[in-house]
Formats: C-alpha cells, structure tokens, sequence
C-alpha cells in the first residue's frame, strides 16, 4: 500500500525557480557587485566633477586604483557578510560602513608602502571616499529593499514546514519574520507525533524545505519524524532546540570528518582574530600618539603629588585565563594588599590620592594599557581584567564567569559603555557586568568594537560609580 501513495509524495517542487536561484546566494552576489560598481562609479563620478571630463580624462593610473579599491571591497564585503546575522538593514549598513573602512585602510597603506600618494589628487580622494561610502549605503538599502519584495513573490520563495513545538518554534517564526529579504515563510506547524497528520500537511503545503525543531535528545521522536518524511523530496533541516544549553558562539565544526557542535567558543579566529589584531594594533599605536602629551603630563602629575612609583601594575587574567600584568597610574598611596586578597576601591576611600581620585573618576588611569595593547596582553575593547583574587572568588559564585575569558580582556568594553562599571559590592552587580561581557563575546564582530569606542569617547569616561 505504501508503494501506491509513493507517487503523491514525487511531484515536482513546487518552486524550481526558487531552488535554482537561492536567495541568500542572489544577495550575496548582488552586494558583491553592487559593492564594485558603487565604488568603482564613485570614483569615476568624483574624477569628472574635480578634473572635469574634457581637461583631464580618466588616465591609467586613476582607473587602477579605482580598479583594485573596487575588487578590494568586494573581497572584504564578501567575508563581512558572512557573519551578518537577522535580516536588518541597520546592520547591513554597519556592515557596509565596515568594509568601506577596511578597503581604506588596506589604499592608504598601499599608496604609503609604494609612495605613490602624491601622484593622485588629495581632494580627489576625499570626494571619492565619501561618495563610495554613500552609494555603497544606497545601494544596500535598495538591494535589501528589493530582496524583501522579492521574498514575498513566487519568484524567489522558499516555503517551510515546521515540525515541533513550544519556544524553538516560536523562536524560528520569529527569526523568519524578521528576516524577510531571504525569502523563507512559515506556510505550516506540524507537532510530528502523528505520521498521518505530517503526511498530510506536506502533501497539502506542499513545502521546499522541512525544519525540524527538536530537543537534542528526542532521538525517538526525530527518527519517527524521519520515517514520516522518507517520500518527501524536500530538502529537511533539523533545527535542534540549543535553549537549553546556553551555548556560546555557537555554531558546527568539522573535525576530522566528524560535524560537531560547538558549546562553548571564542570568536577569535581566522579573520576575526587577524581583524581584531589590526584593530589593536593600528588603532592602539595611533592612538598612543595621540594621546602622548597627556600621558607624560599625568606621569608627571602622579610623581610630584605622592611618593612611590608613577604605573602601579597588577595581575589579572587575560586570553584563556592566562596571568598578565596590567599597567595602570598609580591613584593610591603606597600600601600593601594581603597576597591571596584584594580590597575593591569604596566611595571615600582614604587610600586614594586627590590627583587618583580625578583619575579614577574619569578613566585616565587606565590610559597606560594602551601598551599592554600594543603588548599583545590586551585589546582596546573587550571585558575589563578582574584582579585574579576576585575571579577565583566570583568563579564559583556566577555561573559561566570564566567565559569572559574567551578573549582578550579590554580598556573599554560592553559593560562599561552600558553603566556596569565601579564597585561591584553586590553579587547581582558583579553578575550584572558578566552578563554584559558575555552579551559582546556571543556578538562580536568589528562594526561592535566601533560602536564601543565611539560610546567610550562620549559617555564611557566618567561615571558616578568610578572611584
């Protein structure tokens, strides 16, 4: 009997078009080459409005850079897109903003290293960085726009039957919703316990793909599950609930053939970690630079007003819980700390030194990290290093407290732009600041370091809580 319903379950997808195409694949191609075209057109617009187009037409010189800045972007975009997650075209741009810096930092250092620099025109230049950032933000936001019409045409779309229940269902609705452009949509929810119930819905909804949503250890219910489907021609997904673990930076790994699922992972790797090595090593040099007169003074400021050294150094736990020691302006007279035990800075504290007390209050303490950066101990973002007696002490208090490990510690971070910062005298302060640590290591990426910065500068220095 079941060989006499087989043929029901063969008829043909109902959206070849659609399988053929790809959506997630049209948007990436289409970002590629809109990425090249905005660039490589911003450059040629900007040489015409500068030079004029009969004084001085496009030589090869020009067309080269604006040549290889085009393909750079494309490259650049290209991986950035890879780690771009929902479908919200804020985060497009960010990531677009992102990749329009890259592909600037990788010309100017080309034309540094070849000295060519003073071949093209400066003014040039400027017009054209800021037109490509322009028509590169159009352009995303038109594509983005396209591809959420699009998602909702036959054209392109992709119909999913869900088969589960409770909040992994709901969290995968959700996610669909949210991300229109990719042209997925939720045409049916199947609670899998009945085969004859699934059957159904699959021959009536006719779906291209089937996700199932289960716990990981329904082993039983997903091979019933499977046996239900075995006529179908959809392409089946299975969607494990992950809830339930609180998984970070989760994702699948293959190791030596063998697809295993990540529990607990840094972000740090392959172009992440050669991004974030950039990052704190080009902007904590020119920030150094920047910032060198205000060091010496405060240095200065520091020895006149107490005795005892000008930096105070620290240990803390860095990258994977090794000790490094941190450098600080020294903003407290000259004491001794039990070995095994350190006493958090309170309000009013008599240890501090008035000049420490300003310090303190306004972060400029910290600013001698910047060599721990440069160092390779720190990064300019990231959770701020705990001395080692308090993580021994919190580590068994605060579930998934060394987590905050997964990375390099940092100046600024998540936590202190969000007001956890100060004291932490309560139990639920400290979690507080963990879970802040932890929000920006499952979310990572360049465009989030930026944003930290930027906070830092207008509202990340002084705190009431600082002291």
């Amino acid at each position: 009997m079941a060989a006499d319903h087989a043929p029901s379950h063969f008829s043909p997808r109902h959206h070849p078009v659609a399988q053929r195409l790809g959506p997630r694949r049209m948007m990436r191609n289409a970002i590629s080459a809109l990425d090249w075209l905005s660039f490589a057109l911003a450059g040629v617009l900007t040489h015409w409005v500068r030079f004029g187009l009969e004084d001085q037409p496009l030589d090869a010189q020009y067309a080269q850079l604006i040549f290889g800045a085009a393909t750079t972007m494309v490259l650049v975009s290209s991986m950035i897109y890879r780690s771009w997650r929902g479908g919200q075209v804020t985060a497009m741009l960010g990531r677009a903003a992102l990749g329009w810096l890259v592909t600037w930092g990788v010309v100017m250092t080309w034309l540094v290293l070849t000295q060519t620099g003073d071949y093209y025109s400066r003014l040039w230049m400027g017009y054209w960085a800021a037109t490509s950032l322009l028509l590169a933000w159009l352009t995303r936001a038109l594509a983005y726009l396209t591809m959420t019409g699009m998602g909702t045409s036959k054209l392109v779309q992709m119909r999913v039957l869900l088969v589960g229940s409770g909040d992994a269902v709901t969290a995968v609705r959700r996610r669909v919703k949210a991300s229109a452009w990719s042209g997925y949509r939720v045409v049916g929810v199947a609670d899998g316990l009945h085969e004859g119930d699934l059957n159904f819905s699959v021959q009536n909804l006719k779906p291209d793909e089937v996700w199932i949503c289960q716990p990981p250890g329904n082993v039983e219910v997903i091979q019933h599950i499977l046996q239900a489907l075995r006529f179908s021609t959809a392409n089946i997904r299975l969607l494990p609930d992950m809830g339930m673990l609180n998984l970070m930076n989760h994702g699948i790994t293959v190791v030596l053939g063998l697809p295993m699922l990540d529990i607990s992972n840094s972000p740090m790797a392959g172009i992440n970690l050669v991004l974030k090595w950039l990052e704190d090593k080009v902007l904590g040099l020119l920030i150094l630079l920047l910032i060198s007169p205000l060091l010496l003074g405060i240095a200065v400021a520091v020895k006149v007003t107490s005795p005892g050294p000008v930096i105070f150094r620290q240990k803390r736990h860095g990258w994977n819980g090794e000790t490094i020691s941190i450098f600080k302006f020294r903003s407290m007279y000259v004491h001794d700390d039990k070995p095994d035990s350190v006493t958090q800075a309170k309000k009013g504290d008599d240890r501090i030194t008035p000049l420490g007390r300003f310090l303190r209050r306004t972060s400029l303490d910290e600013l001698p990290q910047f060599f721990n950066v440069l160092k390779g101990d720190m990064s300019i973002v990231g959770p701020r290093p705990h001395a080692v007696a308090h993580n021994l002490e919190y580590r068994e208090l605060i579930p998934r407290y060394m987590l905050r490990h997964k990375v390099k510690p940092g100046i600024t971070g998540w936590a202190q732009v969000n007001g956890f910062r100060g004291e932490t005298d309560t139990l639920d302060k400290m979690s507080d600041r963990v879970k802040a640590d932890l929000y920006y290591i499952e979310n990572w990426s360049l465009w989030l370091d930026i944003k930290i910065i930027f906070m830092t500068v207008f509202k990340g220095f002084v705190h009431p809580n600082a002291y």
